[in-house]
């Protein structure tokens, strides 16, 4: 080491060192989040609020202590941000990125936007219970006000939503969202026309036996391990919507719900939850607490998940491999039907009402009505008092379907009632990522459909850990798709992988 890389080297050390001690906060909160969502006595919610909003109001006067900006302005000007690819780089500038977003939020509302978001969970989950919209409304228009307020002190050059979407999918613009969602929509409506008015339709009442809750949960655990899910440092809990929470590198939290009268929800829920928890599993012990030892984005997040929930848990392969063990498993409701009848059923296409449950066509269709409804909120086009009537005349538009009921409708998602408004278009990112990482891994891998019936599943999350996990945020997301695929980003595989597999399916081809 030269002399006058000495000092630059002492500084880097000092910011890691507080960056470090800002994840343990954050770490901590995490924690007091999971427990809000699965753990909490119904009448402790409002000292939750407070407990989160205290630790947010620290966590954020950590981020934005004078001292972060005058290790940052020496280290700038130094040679270890010169590459900012390199480690040094890759943690110099995305915590320069860091900085300059939180200095722009005063204190006052990161604290009450993480009052708000426990809060509103809290009412959400009772106003849903209760099929109220008007018990949820008023906590609804603070948060879509407190939004605004973020959108506002962040800044953007377009629009209020390009400020809230940069948070979950870093450098991403509204108006490119919006015209990949329209580019799918183009390809994906007649498909879907093609496969309703074709007439072929699987026997859905297979999956709506008995499935003993205490089975589904053996047999989840058992498929999520298989994938490579450590339980040593994770764990599966119950909640009212399915996420994945990181409370600290060997300490990954997977959740999801069980009806017994429906199969596949809490399967899939635990597949997409465990893709989620094998990114974070998978990013390096080495730099926990920096940006590359962090997910790089919520839409490759959600290429995880997406990639092991639909592309390997509904593929025909996959279950070449472990129905014989679902039907020991559930033998009085499975001994009878053959996989033909369970992989097509698994796999049915049809407009449907709930996101969570809804097929790999329809899936983004779902994610554009909350896209475009986000928006009007965001810009003061659409009334929250409005939204319910909204949200059905979208879903008439788009799916043809409308709920008879506002649980089902405009308050199946958590995600508003905690604030998230701009993640939505992550989940369709996501699976445009996904159909792009799978079908270039496949191509350096060799056939998957072959690991896969022996249960063979390590050579792909291996490949992932090397290409997409272990980065960080080394790179910015985009630029992470095209390292990995040598494309940008792109519907084709997407498209390629739905015509193949429904037109097999479905006799379209």
């Amino acid at each position: 080491m030269t002399t006058a890389s000495q000092p630059n080297s002492a500084t880097f050390n000092l910011l890691c060192s507080h960056a470090r001690e800002v994840a343990l906060l954050r770490s901590t909160q995490s924690l007091l989040e999971w427990d809000e969502r699965t753990k909490l006595p119904p009448a402790g919610g409002e000292y939750r609020a407070e407990q989160v909003s205290y630790l947010a109001g620290l966590i954020h006067r950590r981020q934005t202590e004078p001292i972060v900006g005058e290790y940052l302005h020496q280290l700038l000007e130094g040679p270890l941000a010169t590459d900012r690819h390199s480690d040094t780089g890759a943690v110099i500038h995305n915590l320069k990125r860091d900085y300059d977003q939180k200095t722009k939020l005063p204190q006052s509302l990161v604290e009450e936007l993480a009052r708000t978001s426990v809060l509103g969970q809290q009412v959400w989950a009772q106003a849903r219970k209760a099929n109220d919209f008007s018990q949820f409304q008023p906590l609804l228009q603070r948060t879509i006000e407190l939004k605004q307020q973020e959108a506002a002190a962040l800044g953007f050059d377009d629009v209020p939503y390009d400020a809230l979407l940069d948070q979950f999918e870093p450098g991403a613009k509204t108006a490119e969202v919006r015209q990949v969602l329209v580019e799918l929509r183009e390809q994906l409506v007649p498909l879907v026309a093609a496969i309703v008015d074709g007439g072929r339709r699987p026997n859905m009442d297979i999956l709506r036996r008995h499935y003993p809750t205490a089975t589904q949960e053996k047999f989840g655990l058992q498929v999520a391990t298989a994938i490579g899910f450590d339980f040593n440092a994770g764990r599966l809990d119950v909640t009212h919507h399915p996420f994945c929470s990181t409370s600290g590198p060997c300490d990954v939290r997977l959740t999801t719900h069980y009806y017994e009268d429906f199969f596949p929800s809490a399967l899939f829920s635990i597949l997409h939850e465990a893709g989620h928890g094998l990114y974070e599993q998978g990013l390096r012990a080495d730099q926990v607490g920096l940006p590359t030892g962090e997910a790089v984005s919520l839409g490759v997040h959600e290429s995880q998940s997406r990639l092991w929930e639909n592309l390997v848990g509904r593929s025909q392969a996959f279950w070449q491999h472990f129905y014989p063990q679902l039907q020991q498993s559930f033998g009085e409701a499975l001994s009878d039907v053959p996989l033909e009848d369970f992989y097509f059923a698994i796999n049915d296409v049809r407009p449907s009402l709930i996101r969570i449950e809804a097929d790999e066509a329809t899936y983004n269709l779902h994610i554009m009505v909350r896209f475009e409804l986000e928006q009007a909120l965001l810009m003061d086009e659409l009334r929250v008092a409005d939204l319910p009537g909204a949200w059905h005349e979208k879903y008439q538009q788009y799916l043809g379907v409308r709920s008879p009921t506002d649980a089902d409708g405009v308050m199946q998602d958590v995600h508003w009632s905690a604030g998230l408004v701009g993640y939505f278009p992550t989940y369709t990112l996501g699976n445009i990522y996904a159909s792009q990482l799978f079908e270039r891994a496949e191509q350096e891998l060799g056939d998957f459909a072959t690991m896969f019936r022996r249960g063979d599943f390590r050579p792909l999350r291996d490949w992932l850990r090397i290409h997409v996990h272990e980065p960080g945020r080394r790179y910015a997301p985009s630029q992470l798709v095209q390292r990995v695929t040598g494309e940008g980003i792109s519907h084709e595989p997407l498209m390629r992988h739905l015509r193949h597999k429904f037109g097999l399916l479905y006799g379209l081809v």
